[in-house]
């Protein structure tokens, strides 16, 4: 078997049979769109039910399993796929911290035409994140499916009781068993996230984690078929594809792809950094402090989340304009003038019409400040006691305050979180006054953390220059599918900008940019957004049938396709022509 030195511990390998498939834990279509079943015992779940529950949850955060969108009767499906899972942790060299890698073998793999898919989790969700993708589209086409982390996920670490997540993600005691995530034990209270505190600033990795991921692969293939090893990029095809964070990843490593172990990439919506490009961090704390303001201009006032449930202005974002005015940022007076003015603000920054109006949902949902306090913490390699414009994570009661976890909220954190709080009972906490704006006095720190010249914003300049994608290999299959509405990862400022590095130097991408599609799937099911939207998942698996016909039915490759011109589903049913797929 092919050395796999990467591989920290020993690797579990778990059957799943007999109403516990690959795909969907045995819940199906029906069950991934029901309530999540409670824990037998809420404090101690068992592996079986912790994997169940994890499968569900990353299917519920990418795919839009509503009885409007359409999955599983316009596109997509949910088969019972039996098979293996073979799981370890993994770690790049001179990482702090390991990412997961998991393989899962189908028991219908096809031999005769080797196919691996490589991936890696959208946001900073746990090892199954991509599976709505890359398990989705691939598994039933006797493909095995590696997936990664890349160093993110929700193996959270728990000061007040020292526990972290084992391999098989149950709790486990520092020192009892080596665990998804171990900071060291200088904190004495709070919540420590691996993607912010694991001091790697693992975004800059995510390439490595994805060939890593590959790697891991290729060696469990050989375990798994013994008798039809080896199996290497000679004589099995790797495709790699992703979605948000995960498209990024897979851009990542195309750059990094030296040996030519990719046959192909399909990147979906990425979070992808050109050199000398947009960085995600400049867009998003900006994104954090105007487009509250920007969102009260009358040309949104009916676009979903931007009118509170009475259908008026958030009152938090009223009173931004007034402390964007405070502090001179805008020059206007009246409400109105003001918000019109921070609107021609983002729109000479390269914001444009539809994503702003999607970007209203991550705005009343909070996430551009979330996110930001993550990130920030990751780019500068903090702890969780010393994060970035004085943020922390903490447990919290149901009523939001602070205090200690208990055991059946622990043990549900590994299944259940997205890798980010808040959310499943942690809080995100400081970084706030007790004005009218209370988030703004955090909001503007995150933001001097770009525009400001101290010691800190240099080191979160020098750990954003290092997220810069390098150039796939000319000749490389490379297939970008993004929305046109995409809110949260702009294309003008992701996949645009990378497509035309690509073509200036030489490189032949396709990329398809979605009418009416935007960034979450997971949201079509919202009263009025879905309405207004595609999913952008069908154009994914489009995309990936293309690359799968090139590289085992010898169709040629285009030098260019035409996007789809969908048309938005209404308040009706999704209907296939409404996606216009080729």
């Amino acid at each position: 078997m092919q050395g796999i030195d990467f591989v920290q511990g020993d690797v579990c390998v778990t059957e799943h049979r007999d109403h516990d498939d690959l795909l969907s834990g045995g819940l199906g279509l029906a069950g991934l769109r029901a309530p999540p079943a409670p824990f037998a015992d809420p404090q101690h779940p068992t592996v079986q039910e912790l994997r169940c529950r994890a499968i569900r949850t990353s299917w519920a955060g990418i795919a839009d399993l509503g009885p409007l969108g359409g999955y599983g009767s316009v596109y997509g499906a949910v088969p019972d796929v039996p098979g293996r899972e073979y799981q370890a942790f993994a770690k790049i060299p001179g990482a702090h911290a390991p990412h997961r890698v998991l393989l899962q073998v189908p028991d219908h793999f096809d031999k005769a035409r080797r196919c691996l898919i490589v991936t890696a989790s959208s946001g900073s969700r746990g090892i199954y994140g991509a599976i709505a993708l890359a398990g989705a589209w691939g598994l039933s086409r006797g493909c095995a499916v590696a997936y990664t982390d890349k160093g993110t996920g929700s193996g959270y670490f728990d000061y007040a009781d020292d526990t972290g997540v084992a391999l098989d993600g149950r709790r486990a005691i520092r020192g009892t068993a080596m665990l998804e995530f171990e900071p060291s034990p200088s904190a004495s209270k709070g919540i420590a996230i691996k993607h912010a505190h694991s001091g790697d600033n693992p975004e800059a990795d995510w390439g490595r984690h994805v060939l890593q991921a590959a790697q891991f692969g290729l060696a469990m293939l050989d375990r798994a078929f013994p008798d039809q090893a080896p199996f290497t990029p000679q004589n099995t095809k790797i495709i790699a594809t992703g979605l948000s964070n995960g498209g990024g990843a897979v851009l990542q490593a195309a750059g990094l792809d030296d040996q030519h172990m990719l046959a192909g990439v399909v990147a979906l919506e990425p979070n992808v950094h050109t050199p000398n490009g947009p960085a995600l961090f400049d867009y998003m704390t900006e994104a954090a402090m105007w487009l509250p303001c920007a969102l009260l201009d009358e040309r949104f006032a009916s676009t979903p989340f931007a009118r509170d449930a009475q259908g008026k202005p958030h009152a938090t974002w009223v009173t931004r304009c007034a402390r964007l005015h405070t502090q001179g940022l805008l020059k206007t007076s009246t409400l109105q003038a003001q918000a019109a003015e921070a609107y021609e603000h983002l729109c000479s920054r390269g914001w444009t019409d539809q994503a702003m109006a999607t970007g209203a949902s991550s705005t009343a949902l909070d996430l551009w400040r979330v996110i930001g306090a993550a990130y920030a913490s990751a780019y500068l390699r903090r702890g969780s006691e010393d994060m970035p414009c004085g943020y922390r994570y903490e447990a919290i009661t149901a009523a939001g305050k602070p205090a200690v976890a208990d055991d059946a909220t622990r043990a549900s954190w590994w299944a259940d979180a997205s890798g980010i709080p808040p959310g499943n009972g942690v809080g995100l906490f400081g970084g706030t006054d007790t004005s009218d704006d209370p988030q703004f006095v955090g909001t503007e720190c995150l933001r001097r953390l770009w525009t400001g010249n101290d010691a800190d914003a240099v080191a979160l300049h020098a750990s954003v220059n290092a997220l810069a994608a390098r150039l796939p290999r000319a000749g490389l299959p490379l297939w970008v599918v993004h929305g046109a509405d995409d809110g949260l990862l702009p294309t003008t400022f992701t996949s645009e900008p990378y497509i035309a590095w690509l073509h200036d130097e030489g490189r032949q991408p396709l990329y398809w940019k979605i009418p009416h599609a935007q960034h979450f799937d997971a949201f079509l099911p919202f009263p009025g957004f879905g309405d207004r939207h595609l999913p952008l998942l069908p154009y994914g698996y489009a995309a990936l049938d293309r690359l799968y016909a090139h590289l085992y039915a010898e169709q040629p490759w285009p030098s260019d396709i035409p996007a789809p011109a969908g048309a938005p589903r209404g308040a009706g049913p999704l209907q296939a022509l409404m996606l216009d797929l080729p």
